[in-house]
């Protein structure tokens, strides 16, 4: 019987969910991007070789596995295509195995220059931390109904009709904010030769997926950003544009929600956080030696997106147990436990002190977290190195007992351990497809 699984992140992304998606592709047949736009990236090492991607599906670099790109993501052709290029480039067969929705709002030069130009607009203290791709602006489009999605793409007086109107709008937001208006030109031309490329990609995603479960075949739903950055549950307003959380997948790729079996949420060893936003448990990640230089140093805490310097800060429990409770998490999996080898001890907040209450999970809005104060238990850390460890038996006992906590307090057990960034340094204690 077939059996679908959704890997989501549990925090404020970069969990660590572009390698655990590919060592997962081993049991899936096909792998599917739900939400998101390339605001987001997966970096994978397989064999030594890197591959950074934030379009294309992490099961990619997994032969023979087909990959989607769901309705609930917004799209950057030009993005896309270059990704594909980059792919083929280093050798990997992408065209004949990715698949794109026909009804994926499209990202066009005035939402990027419209993100951009209100960012610039705010306080540096009210500043999102937006990536100045345009996700939002082009996930306003589809909210407001005047999206232009991929099918437009071929229908050129359609399309122009659709762009021309939204030029109109967005020059006006533009010049209100000291933009550069966009020319209508600007936006169609480039899509017109693009849509030739991509139309041999483009297919009925929610039939495709609904013929390879009827045949048998596993499905790997791959959640972008994280829980905490959800339009909705998140520490609003400083969250994406998207839903990030499991039950997106039904949407965002037209599955029903029935056909969604297990949900794997990614949490890291400790915490990070990109951009604005309020972060309770955060770190001073410039003190060489201290425990937040060390997981931005060992971590490799820089966007793959980006490049921007990731904050850092201890396990928030409180967070991840809010986290568990939306997506009806099934089991974890722990990230990057190595990066913390070598700290004497160990903080995990449990809980917050607010308004002389105690929270045992993280409340929602941002102006409610700033003003969080995280109630910590403390914990013996290890000497010994966990990287690359394969059974958990090879752990030190007192990460077991870390990584026993983190079970206890979550009312979830932890089914796999990453302890690597290779497929192979990976700790399995119960499989998610069952296998």
């Amino acid at each position: 019987m077939a059996r679908n699984v959704v890997v989501v992140g549990t925090q404020w992304g970069d969990e660590g969910k572009g390698k655990i998606v590919d060592w997962l592709t081993e049991s899936a047949q096909g792998v599917v991007r739900f939400q998101g736009g390339h605001n987001a990236g997966h970096t994978l090492v397989v064999g030594g070789s890197e591959f950074r991607l934030s379009l294309v599906p992490s099961g990619i670099v997994r032969e023979g596995v087909a990959c989607f790109i769901g309705n609930g993501v917004v799209l950057d052709v030009d993005h896309l295509l270059k990704e594909v290029a980059a792919l083929e480039t280093a050798g990997i067969e992408v065209r004949s195995r990715l698949r794109v929705s026909w009804g994926c709002p499209l990202i066009l030069p005035y939402h990027a220059a419209l993100d951009r130009a209100r960012e610039a607009a705010r306080p540096e203290t009210e500043r999102i931390g937006t990536t100045g791709r345009g996700i939002g602006p082009a996930y306003e489009d589809r909210v407001g109904r005047r999206a232009v999605r991929v099918y437009d793409l071929f229908d050129v007086e359609r399309l122009r009709e659709k762009v021309s109107a939204n030029v109109h709008l967005y020059n006006g937001w533009l010049r209100e904010l000291g933009g550069t208006p966009i020319k209508v030109e600007e936006a169609v031309e480039p899509l017109r030769a693009a849509a030739e490329v991509l139309r041999p990609m483009v297919a009925d995603v929610a039939a495709e997926l609904y013929r390879i479960n009827r045949e048998g075949g596993n499905l790997l739903f791959e959640g972008a950003q994280g829980t905490l950055l959800d339009v909705d549950h998140g520490t609003y307003p400083f969250v994406t544009a998207s839903n990030c959380v499991a039950g997106a997948a039904a949407t965002g790729a037209g599955v029903g929600p029935t056909r969604l079996h297990y949900v794997l949420g990614i949490v890291k060893a400790y915490a990070t956080r990109v951009g604005g936003g309020p972060f309770p448990t955060e770190l001073e990640t410039e003190v060489e030696g201290g425990p937040g230089w060390q997981m931005s140093q060992r971590g490799r805490e820089f966007g793959t997106v980006t490049g921007r310097k990731r904050r850092c800060g201890w396990l928030d429990l409180a967070a991840l147990k809010r986290a568990i409770v939306i997506n009806g998490v099934t089991g974890l999996c722990v990230t990057k436990l190595d990066v913390l080898d070598g700290l004497r001890e160990l903080r995990v907040c449990v809980g917050y002190e607010l308004e002389g209450k105690r929270l045992e999970l993280l409340p929602l809005g941002a102006e409610a977290v700033e003003q969080c104060r995280p109630i910590y238990e403390v914990w013996p850390g290890w000497e010994e190195s966990t990287a690359g460890a394969r059974r958990w038996e090879d752990l030190p006992p007192a990460a077991r007992a870390y990584l026993h906590r983190i079970e206890e307090f979550c009312e979830v057990p932890i089914d796999v351990v990453s302890t690597g960034p290779e497929r192979n340094e990976t700790i399995l204690r119960r499989h998610p497809f069952g296998a």
